[in-house]
């Protein structure tokens, strides 16, 4: 069943931006997340602006087509179908399947009047030896699950604003049949199922979606962690239980400080790792490999914390988020006990979205949950679920109240309260400011 193309304008208007200008685009990001989709909606624009199909050329490495090509019969077949003295728009689709592929690519680059674009969903595509071959000549575009902007649009969910019982406005969401929703309602829906494109295709159906994001983990194990390893020739991640034990712990932790001791110890009193020598800690080294795997396949992002009186990055405990919170509601069950580190991660990916440098704020003892940082702008960020308790407003906003530079300091949560701001601190809700 062929699905129409919904936009990502987001990143659509990024790849757009640099069309002609950068020579190579390349695409990241978790598996699923739309890398393809865009690439087509890429392809839909040129054909739209007027350049003909004969001068644009898709290929997709996940396609048997193409599953025995080397770089050379790789170099070979784009030259074969490039027109000559024609500019050439050249679409590869997860090309990390292919080894050595960045020496075709600079190739080109050097041998076709190319326009070029990638997509892959490990990081190790853009790592060492690959990134020095195309220093200077790519842009990376950084691609994410859905936004909660993005989720109405791909379930089909407008926002209307009405007015309400009170005298004022309020916002309400209405699907295709004109049907009214709470706002909060499919908030909640967000928070339950994420952003995972494809979702959208199988509805609000709980074992529908269990199913998709199943095959999501499983391919981004076995293809993205597992099988990279064994191309690598490194097969220092050999355990598939192991993994899958460090990935619970991650998802079961997220928005806390974290070491890779802590991570190591505990797989060690659950059997799962060797002690090593007399003091009986477990070998960092071992952990170290399967988070920076986690890492490299995006299933996880790490936020580094940063002392905000010493104006520099810390070393010690970082926290994880997961690329997903439907992921992490797959691997752990639904659950609320936890729901306002949920809210947490959904923050930090959209201040990611936004263009952000995010990192966790240390001032003294106390901690800010974000500090969001983009050119001459900057953000003081906590997240809480409500405000309307006295004792959980002294706790959100005493690390603010501690910070003395003049930049915006905002709480966000789904009960604000009446008060809009607190000695200019902003009280402001979380689903007002996602959209």
């Amino acid at each position: 069943m062929q699905y129409a193309l919904k936009k990502r304008d987001l990143y659509l208007n990024k790849l757009i931006a640099f069309q002609d200008i950068e020579p190579v685009k390349v695409v990241t990001g978790i598996r699923r997340s739309g890398k393809s989709s865009l690439l087509k909606l890429m392809v839909t624009h040129l054909l739209e602006s007027g350049i003909p199909a004969s001068q644009i050329l898709e290929m997709n490495f996940e396609s048997h087509e193409y599953s025995k090509m080397t770089k050379d019969s790789f170099y070979n077949y784009v030259k074969t179908h490039s027109i000559k003295e024609k500019r050439m728009f050249l679409f590869f689709d997860e090309l990390q399947r292919i080894d050595h592929w960045e020496e075709a690519v600079n190739a080109f680059r050097v041998d076709l009047d190319c326009d070029i674009y990638i997509t892959g969903s490990n990081a190790y595509l853009l790592s060492g030896e690959y990134s020095t071959y195309l220093s200077g000549r790519y842009v990376e575009i950084k691609m994410l699950p859905l936004s909660f902007s993005e989720f109405l649009c791909f379930h089909d969910l407008d926002v209307k604003t009405i007015k309400s019982a009170l005298g004022g406005e309020k916002r309400v969401i209405t699907d295709e049949d004109g049907i009214q929703y709470e706002l909060k309602e499919a908030f909640e829906s967000y928070l339950r199922f994420g952003g995972m494109p494809g979702i959208a295709d199988v509805g609000f159906d709980q074992e529908r979606v269990l199913i998709l994001l199943d095959g999501i983990y499983s391919t981004v194990v076995v293809r993205d962690i597992l099988e990279r390893e064994k191309r690598r020739g490194q097969r220092q991640i050999t355990d598939p239980s192991l993994l899958r034990k460090v990935i619970l712990y991650l998802a079961d932790n997220i928005g806390s400080n974290v070491s890779v001791s802590s991570i190591g110890n505990i797989l060690c009193d659950e059997g799962l790792l060797d002690h090593k020598g007399k003091d009986r800690t477990p070998s960092a080294n071992t952990v170290q490999s399967y988070v920076n795997a986690l890492l490299e396949s995006y299933f996880f992002y790490e936020i580094k914390r940063f002392d905000i009186k010493g104006r520099e990055y810390l070393r010690t405990l970082g926290k994880y988020y997961i690329v997903d919170i439907g992921l992490r509601n797959y691997l752990l069950g639904f659950r609320n006990r936890d729901s306002g580190y949920a809210l947490e991660n959904i923050v930090y990916f959209e201040l990611l979205r936004r263009g952000f440098d995010v990192a966790i704020g240390k001032i003294g003892d106390a901690e800010v949950d974000f500090i969001a940082v983009k050119a001459d702008d900057r953000k003081y960020i906590q997240v809480t679920e409500s405000m309307l308790s006295e004792d959980v407003r002294a706790r959100e906003l005493a690390p603010l109240r501690r910070i003395k530079d003049n930049y915006e300091k905002i709480v966000l949560s789904l009960e604000p309260g009446i008060d809009q701001s607190y000695e200019g601190i902003k009280s402001i809700n979380l689903i007002d400011w996602l959209l």
